[in-house]
């Protein structure tokens, strides 16, 4: 190459980068809203059914237990960790809680049983918090091990009957209406439990943007040696994270009970991959130090609404685990594609 062709090389000024991928990088969810958008345009072309007021309010029904579920697991992600253990913990607090007030306290006052429920995870997740800080292995080793063992003590020890009978209060919570109107001769009601899941998803906000908590949290999941030398306590971290999961988790369970007014102790099983995939789709990494909120509800409403989507075409459920973990995979892949190209 000659003298002339060096220097006109080393002159080249660089590539410019893209301007979409920069956004991708600095905005993951980006990527999520645009599937999301793409997902309801073209299902509403092909059946402007999905549209209607009653298919939404459907899906955002569904959208809670999970919505909080992936709230606690992106918690977790965002330190770096995994946490399978959060539908056991549902399960235990709930059927526990339901037994619990149904014989000896069937008036209890809704907010008594949801705080009540809340605590319950909470307690469950220190656990979690302490195994993983003292044992020092992977969370997910650990969380593995809970999981079965929160769920062979409840069927063990607490009940394998289910509970179709719920104590008043706790129905009556279940059929509270938030909105109702009438559409097609039949009527749509948004629960009331929907407001849960904003207002959880406002308290994570502010407690991840907001608190030396929030930082620490994300400051672990970027580099958890650094983390320790500037100060930060790993084993508060631990516990205060994996309580807050498992607050949510229990939070969850008694409104998955209230709103199916059954307590079913095997419910749930199965759950944990489509929340971990709405978490990773709406922008957490797995090795942590990244996310946000709004992507993470994103990610639950896009797996709700292709799971929605699946029932409404008509898609036999054999299939549907086949079409969405194909959709989980290429989404997946085109999200690390699109920051890799950054």
């Amino acid at each position: 190459m000659s003298a002339t062709h060096l220097h006109e090389s080393a002159a080249a000024p660089p590539a410019k980068p893209n301007p979409l991928l920069q956004l991708v990088r600095r905005r993951p969810e980006t990527i999520t809203l645009a599937l999301l958008v793409a997902i309801c345009v073209a299902v509403s072309i092909i059946n402007p059914a999905f549209l209607q007021p009653s298919s939404l309010v459907d899906i955002g029904r569904a959208s809670v237990v999970m919505g909080l579920f992936a709230l606690g697991v992106f918690i977790i992600l965002a330190a770096g960790g995994i946490d399978v253990s959060f539908t056991a913990i549902a399960a235990f607090t709930m059927y526990s809680m339901t037994l619990l007030v149904k014989n000896y306290w069937p008036d209890a006052p809704i907010a008594l049983v949801l705080v009540a429920a809340t605590a319950g995870g909470a307690l469950l997740g220190v656990v979690n918090g302490l195994l993983v800080h003292y044992l020092r292995v992977p969370s997910l080793i650990v969380t593995i091990g809970t999981q079965y063992l929160f769920r062979g003590i409840l069927l063990a020890f607490i009940g394998t009957v289910w509970i179709v009978s719920l104590p008043p209060t706790l129905g009556a919570f279940g059929r509270l209406p938030l909105v109702q109107f009438d559409s097609g001769g039949r009527t749509i009601t948004l629960p009331f439990y929907f407001l849960v899941l904003p207002a959880a998803a406002l308290v994570t906000w502010w407690m991840l943007n907001r608190t030396l908590m929030g930082r620490a949290i994300f400051a672990v999941g970027g580099n958890a040696n650094v983390a320790e030398r500037l100060g930060y306590s790993l084993r508060t971290i631990h516990i205060f994270m994996f309580a807050y999961a498992g607050a949510l988790a229990g939070l969850a369970g008694i409104i998955h009970t209230a709103a199916n007014r059954q307590a079913n102790p095997f419910d749930l099983v199965g759950t944990e991959i489509n929340v971990i995939a709405a978490v990773v789709l709406g922008g957490a990494r797995i090795t942590g130090g990244t996310g946000t909120v709004l992507g993470t509800l994103l990610g639950v409403l896009l797996v709700v609404v292709v799971n929605s989507v699946l029932v409404m075409v008509g898609i036999p459920s054999t299939w549907q685990r086949v079409v969405v973990g194909g959709f989980i995979l290429l989404a997946a892949a085109f999200f690390v594609f699109c920051q890799k190209k950054n």
